[in-house]
């Protein structure tokens, strides 16, 4: 039987004693310097400059400058993927939608975006809507849908692309109203507009850059996926108030890598919910007709595992898991 070597067990019991005190002095200094803010989207768009918005007004509480860095590709998942790489010391957070969760579904990603990150609070959605052209004989979602049932396969819609999330929730959509359309997928809003104006497709599934040819009388908005009617068309109905029980929000969130401490964490979240009324910032969402969605640490984790086991459930369902 070997012997304890006290010096030993010594050394290691003060180093973890000067941790255990050492951790929490920290976290009441943090931050000490510039935080980095990985945004997962390119400069210009609307994450990239709600974003933008929502840093610049979270600094003044921080009392540190918040860099953003925009680090795209790969859906959206690139840019989650080095937060998720990066120490956990509080000094490089992120951004964060649905997008990567999708992807991991989807069998598409080497870490795990719920497990191998630290949510901190989810912040705002996109507003997603269905639109088809002005002139169409669809007035409302329960016309177009009693059409698509008595005509399977039929009607075209296109999306943002196979595996986003207004793919999936028209998918989701389909399944609760029991009707089937044919997809036609595109690499973004102005492909789907524009197959939409030119007759190529009947029907669109997208975020609201389709807003200003709704506008200008051009398509008709049927329907969109928050949780209430956008305050930009409150003649419209959310898909609940069509009869489905279903949101498709656009979640998006603030991250950082697993393990960030608890003190750090509530620093950033007591930060960015300050921002989040922010008017500065909320003038921002509304010119993209974004709306804030605020959840606390604890109940952000909950929403993001409860979303995660629905997108498993809908990316089995259409077999867009890669074996």
């Amino acid at each position: 039987m070997k012997r304890v070597n006290r010096k030993r067990v010594g050394f290691v019991l003060t180093i973890c004693l000067i941790l255990a005190i050492g951790l929490p002095a920290m976290a009441a200094e943090y931050p000490t310097k510039p935080i980095t803010l990985v945004i997962q989207y390119p400069p210009g768009g609307s994450t990239d400059l709600t974003a933008r918005a929502l840093a610049n007004a979270a600094r003044k509480y921080l009392g540190q400058p918040i860099i953003c860095e925009n680090k795209s590709g790969g859906g959206g998942t690139v840019g989650v993927a080095l937060v998720a790489a990066k120490p956990a010391d509080g000094y490089t957070i992120g951004v964060v939608t649905s997008s990567p969760t999708i992807a991991y579904h989807m069998g598409k990603l080497n870490f795990n975006p719920i497990d191998d990150l630290t949510h901190i609070l989810r912040w705002g959605g996109y507003l997603f809507g269905t639109v088809v052209q002005a002139d169409s004989p669809w007035k409302t979602l329960p016309e177009l849908i009693n059409h698509v049932k008595q005509h399977p396969k039929t009607v075209t819609y296109g999306s943002p692309g196979v595996g986003t999330p207004p793919h999936l929730a028209m998918e989701e959509l389909s399944s609760l109203a029991g009707m089937q359309l044919l997809h036609m997928p595109y690499k973004g809003i102005a492909e789907n507009n524009a197959a939409l104006l030119g007759g190529h497709i009947d029907v669109v599934s997208d975020s609201s850059g389709w807003a200003p040819l709704v506008d200008a009388g051009k398509f008709r908005l049927l329907a969109t996926y928050g949780y209430q009617r956008s305050a930009r068309y409150p003649q419209v109905p959310t898909l609940r108030e069509a009869g489905y029980d279903m949101v498709s929000p656009g979640p998006i969130g603030l991250i950082g890598p697993k393990g960030l401490p608890k003190p750090m964490v509530q620093k950033l979240h007591d930060a960015f919910k300050k921002a989040v009324d922010d008017p500065e910032f909320l003038a921002v969402m509304k010119s993209f007709d974004m709306s804030t969605l605020y959840l606390n640490s604890e109940d952000y984790e909950k929403f993001v595992r409860q979303d995660s086991a629905r997108i498993q459930k809908l990316v089995q369902k259409l077999g867009l898991h890669k074996q």
